[in-house]
């Protein structure tokens, strides 16, 4: 009985280190939704958030993915890592390639207006998931996360944490390009 604590930590770092030496990819994070369909949600807009031409964003539900691909990046103000990617998906926006989803987490509007106003709104919907339940039917480890849904409402692709330029250039931008191939895309 006195080596049984020994035994077991023997047995967990014999583990460990089998996991270690698999030469799987310790910052890959499997998602259960991957080729799925999007989750049903209903999102509210965030209060008083306006485009560029003054007219109210939408909110967001599951519908609005229907019928064309789309990206939907959970977001937050107070989020630091998502300031770092925002100027990529101001990118990915202007190059019109799918429709941009923006799903404000565990923010208040005037947060969440300041910090599109301030670096400007990539989203063509933006809805404001107060409580975070629609995070959590995402699968959502923690902001920022994007998502890649096909045309028919199935998510094909998840990244998580935020783009860098690396990452959006070689990882996620072919991504992309591979789901608009496909014919739901």
């Amino acid at each position: 009985m006195a080596l049984l604590p020994l035994l077991v930590f023997a047995l967990l770092a014999a583990l460990f280190l089998v996991q270690l030496l698999s030469g799987k990819d310790t910052s890959q994070v499997p998602s259960a939704l991957i080729d799925k369909p999007a989750p049903e949600f209903t999102l509210p807009p965030v209060a008083d958030l306006r485009g560029d031409d003054g007219s109210p964003v939408p909110g967001v539900a599951r519908a609005d993915l229907l019928g064309q691909v789309s990206v939907v990046n959970i977001f937050a103000s107070w989020c630091a890592p998502c300031r770092q990617e925002h100027p990529l998906l101001e990118d990915l926006a202007r190059l019109d390639k799918a429709q941009m989803i923006g799903i404000n987490y565990k923010d208040k509007p005037e947060n969440a207006r300041r910090f599109l106003g301030t670096l400007g709104n990539p989203y063509d919907r933006v809805g404001a998931d107060d409580k975070g339940r629609a995070a959590i039917d995402w699968g959502v480890y923690g902001v920022p996360e994007t998502y890649i849904v096909d045309a028919a409402g199935m998510i094909r692709y998840k990244f998580i944490g935020p783009l860098s330029p690396e990452s959006y250039r070689d990882v996620f931008l072919p991504e992309l390009d591979k789901i608009l191939a496909t014919p739901n895309g």
